[in-house]
């Protein structure tokens, strides 16, 4: 039976060459899988999935998918979405349909919430929908779980307010655990202190 999977990590997290690998694993046993992200995320080229290693490839758009006849989809033997989170409730929707009527695995990577720890959007129904959630770990400055997303500005200082979405990789976010997330620190004092 297919399911719907929500992969939600922080940022660095390795949510997207998590993805990448699960694409290669179905092009490696001769199965066609079908990578998509929305259109919204273009910080590493339209149509293209990066991940911070160096990894990439090609892909397709969310928007274009939910556009696709089921016949069309029906020739794919999984769908990968990366960063789900920028998905739309109807997106979502559309996913539980390819799993639940068309029997096919939609695997969804994403963050669960952002920098003011609010849900997205897609995260939100993800989480509400997902037959399965797993968390992609990654690591705080400190060495503990890093579950918090922090924008942080051009000296390493954590920001607190602004837009829910602002493109961006390590140059504007950091993972934090929980502590240091609610205390603001970043970890540039203990670099200073070196």
């Amino acid at each position: 039976m297919a399911k719907l999977y929500f992969r939600h990590g922080a940022m660095g997290s390795s949510k997207s060459a998590n993805a990448l690998m699960v694409d290669y694993n179905y092009y490696e046993r001769g199965k066609k899988a079908l990578l998509v992200k929305p259109k919204l995320d273009n910080r590493d080229g339209e149509g293209i999935v990066r991940s911070r290693m160096g990894l990439e490839k090609k892909c397709g758009f969310v928007e274009e998918l939910v556009r696709m006849s089921d016949d069309e989809i029906e020739e794919y033997a999984c769908i990968i979405v990366d960063e789900a989170q920028f998905c739309t409730k109807e997106q979502i929707s559309f996913f539980v349909h390819i799993v639940d009527d068309l029997e096919i695995p939609v695997i969804c990577y994403g963050l669960r919430t952002d920098f003011t720890h609010s849900l997205f959007e897609g995260s939100l129904w993800l989480l509400a929908w997902a037959d399965v959630i797993e968390e992609i770990r990654t690591v705080c400055w400190c060495g503990h779980a890093a579950t918090c997303n922090a924008r942080i500005d051009s000296e390493g200082n954590m920001l607190r307010e602004g837009e829910q979405v602002v493109l961006g990789a390590n140059d504007k976010y950091i993972s934090l655990c929980r502590k240091h997330y609610n205390e603001g620190n970043t970890g540039k004092r203990n670099e200073t202190e070196k």
